[in-house]
């Protein structure tokens, strides 16, 4: 996944950066399917923005794989609820009824997707619910020494077919209109 959130500093600047990030829009999708007081996975939770307003309607376990950001969160949240957790191999004996993430796993290459979504698989209830956002557009890049890939509608619908029920893909605006794509869906 690269070095950037593995220093205090690249940390301390990410955060700055997605002060601002709007998750409501993202989370209140997830509220119309996944009901409230849930367990739930947040993979990524990263300055724990997300986590903090998910935790208001769900019972929320927030990830990093990172040291740096699972410090922040720790020192920031005492009485939450974190593991450190890899996005491919989801090394956990828990179960949830969902899997959240936002702009996480546009940092796994296609088969190293694939891969996670066979262990989301496997961690979640029958009928479990995954709710992630991705960049929108094709190919991918190195940006600030992190790998990120772009998808379309089509690239996602394919790679999560597999081991789960597509109930929506749609396009968003984060900075600009339809930069994003949000998949939620539910497990076969």
């Amino acid at each position: 996944m690269g070095d950037y959130y593995k220093t205090k500093e690249s940390v301390e600047e990410y955060i700055k950066l997605a002060k601002n990030v709007n998750r409501q829009l993202l989370i209140e999708k997830l509220k119309q399917v996944l009901p409230l007081q849930s367990s739930l996975l947040e993979i990524g939770s990263g300055p724990g923005t997300g986590w903090k307003i998910l935790n208001e309607f769900y019972k929320v376990t927030g990830s990093d794989n990172s040291s740096e950001f699972m410090n922040h969160l720790v020192s920031k949240n005492p009485d939450g609820n974190f593991i450190e957790l890899d996005a491919i191999s989801l090394k956990t004996e828990m179960k949830f009824h969902g899997i959240y993430s936002n702009k996480v796993m546009h940092h796994l290459k296609d088969d190293e997707l694939i891969e996670s979504m066979r262990r989301q698989s496997e961690i979640l209830n029958s009928n479990g619910i995954i709710c992630h956002s991705f960049w929108k557009g094709e190919g991918s890049e190195i940006f600030k020494g992190l790998f990120v890939n772009y998808h379309s509608l089509l690239s996602l619908s394919e790679a999560f077919r597999k081991y789960f029920e597509i109930l929506s893909v749609e396009e968003y605006k984060e900075f600009e209109d339809n930069d994003s794509l949000l998949l939620i869906a539910r497990k076969k």
